[in-house]
């Protein structure tokens, strides 16, 4: 997919502040990036960045639960029952990890079958950061957030560094983690989530889209355990250079999910405080239906 050169600084400076407060974690922000980002309005978005009010209270000593939180309907299953998405966090620099949308084939919410939003069937007007803009004027990530994880100092001959929090309180981390999540002394590697497309075609219409699975659609993929380092949340219990007596933590990816879909713990909501909500089964800019993919 074509993304917009990330060449414009944001319309005001970013603000984000995060403090302990006993067992909460606060989190506020302007919603703000600290790094360049796409020109927005553009062709494929028509929102203007705009300063959000996050105030968010995480929890500081997060519990795994007995089953994970899908946070994006499609992320699990078949036909969805909630949301078309939740958003999974927040990076440190304040704006949040949102990968899911909510546009979908034919514009039928009941058929759950939900683009992804760097799958390529849909132009989203997606900047260089992955990210683009709600209709309220939130700018947010929907995959790896390139220029925010250079400026972190991710690379790929130490361990990442913390980029954010997920929305049941446990670390984030991007792309680089120890071999053996056990031994801080074990070399570096590139972690990779263990989900894959499905074999075979999409059911053709009415039932659903059909064509190849190639990955426009969430329901492409699928879990398989034991074939990629992190587990359904993409994520694994293990020692980190900020836990040295181990936490589980969730990584970003370079192939799907990129930003995780489930939780390990229990997530608060993140859209409220500022973030706002996409209308019900809102289209693309215009509102046109997507085209069918190739």
């Amino acid at each position: 997919m074509e993304l917009v050169r990330a060449t414009e600084d944001p319309p005001v400076e970013s603000r984000a502040r995060i403090e302990r407060e006993g067992d909460t974690r606060r989190i506020e922000s302007n919603g703000i990036p600290d790094h360049r980002v796409g020109a927005f309005p553009n062709r494929g978005n028509p929102h203007k960045i705009s300063a959000q009010n996050y105030d968010y209270r995480l929890p500081a000593n997060p519990k795994p639960g007995r089953e994970i939180t899908p946070l994006h309907a499609s992320a699990t299953s078949g036909r969805g029952a909630g949301p078309p998405n939740m958003p999974f966090g927040i990076a440190l620099n304040g704006v949040l990890f949102d990968p899911g949308t909510a546009e979908f084939w034919n514009g039928d919410r009941a058929a759950d079958w939900n683009y992804e939003a760097l799958g390529g069937a849909v132009g989203l007007g997606v900047d260089e950061n992955h990210a683009h803009v709600q209709p309220n004027g939130a700018y947010h990530y929907h995959g790896l957030p390139t220029f925010y994880l250079k400026e972190r100092g991710v690379a790929p001959d130490k361990h990442s560094p913390l980029i954010g929090w997920a929305a049941d309180g446990f670390p984030i981390y991007a792309l680089y983690g120890y071999e053996n999540s056990k031994d801080p002394t074990s070399k570096i590697v590139v972690l990779g989530s263990s989900y894959r497309l499905k074999d075979g075609s999409r059911p053709a219409p009415p039932e659903g889209p059909g064509g190849k699975r190639d990955g426009a659609f969430t329901r492409d993929y699928e879990f398989v355990a034991g074939a990629g380092d992190l587990d359904e949340c993409n994520g694994r219990f293990g020692v980190t250079p900020d836990f040295p007596d181990g936490t589980y933590a969730y990584f970003l990816t370079e192939n799907w999910p990129v930003i995780p879909r489930a939780v390990r713990g229990t997530p608060i909501q993140l859209r409220g405080g500022g973030a706002g909500r996409r209308g019900p089964g809102q289209g693309p800019p215009g509102g046109a239906r997507p085209p069918p993919p190739r």
